[in-house]
């Protein structure tokens, strides 16, 4: 089969894209929007871009053409909380996906912990074994739709002791959830490793 993506509708190309790019990592987004109000929801166009200073990013769709509430908290704001969700956290994670409505507070929503942060605003989630306290250093609009694609400089790192081994996060220990096409997820619990020559 061969496809060529210029043939493609906005929705075709979604599907093709989310069902060849897995599994993608998920940021966990905690953002607070002008007002004060906090906001979690999660993306799967996310991930590492550099590793000094550590820099990932996190590339936002619209909402009927109009920017969903974490980029318009970030381009208000400048800052966010990365999380990486883990297993059992999962349906949490997905429940802060729904489509709410801008005052609603997505940590409540999903039953989670809002702790403060040490070097940012937003808050982030006290049971993620991972938090990734970050600040915006860069914003562009990419594509058609367009997207937001945020650049964010992690300023501060949160690890769970349980999830370390040697001092290092361990992927079978951490189960962090991956985003597959459609509504399918995986994790990572059951690694296995390759000697690099």
């Amino acid at each position: 089969m061969q496809i060529d993506p210029r043939t493609l509708s906005p929705k075709e190309s979604y599907h093709w894209m989310t069902a060849c790019l897995i599994p993608r990592p998920i940021g966990w987004a905690s953002t607070l929007s002008a007002a004060g109000v906090p906001n979690l929801a999660p993306f799967s166009y996310f991930g590492g871009v550099s590793s000094s200073p550590m820099t990932v990013m996190l590339s936002i769709g619209r909402r009927r053409g109009e920017p969903k509430d974490t980029a318009a908290n970030l381009l208000a704001t400048r800052e966010a909380v990365l999380h990486i969700p883990t297993r059992p956290l999962a349906a949490a994670m997905v429940a802060t996906a729904a489509d709410a409505d801008a005052s609603v507070d997505e940590f409540e929503l999903a039953g989670l912990t809002a702790v403060p942060a040490d070097e940012v605003s937003p808050p982030r989630v006290e049971e993620a074994a991972i938090a990734m306290e970050a600040v915006l250093r860069h914003h562009m609009e990419v594509g058609t739709g367009p997207v937001d694609m945020f650049l964010l400089e992690v300023v501060c790192l949160h690890v769970q002791d349980d999830v370390l081994v040697d001092g290092l996060p361990d992927a079978g220990r951490l189960a962090a959830v991956g985003r597959l096409g459609g509504t399918g997820y995986c994790d990572t619990s059951a690694p296995f490793e390759i000697t690099r020559p």
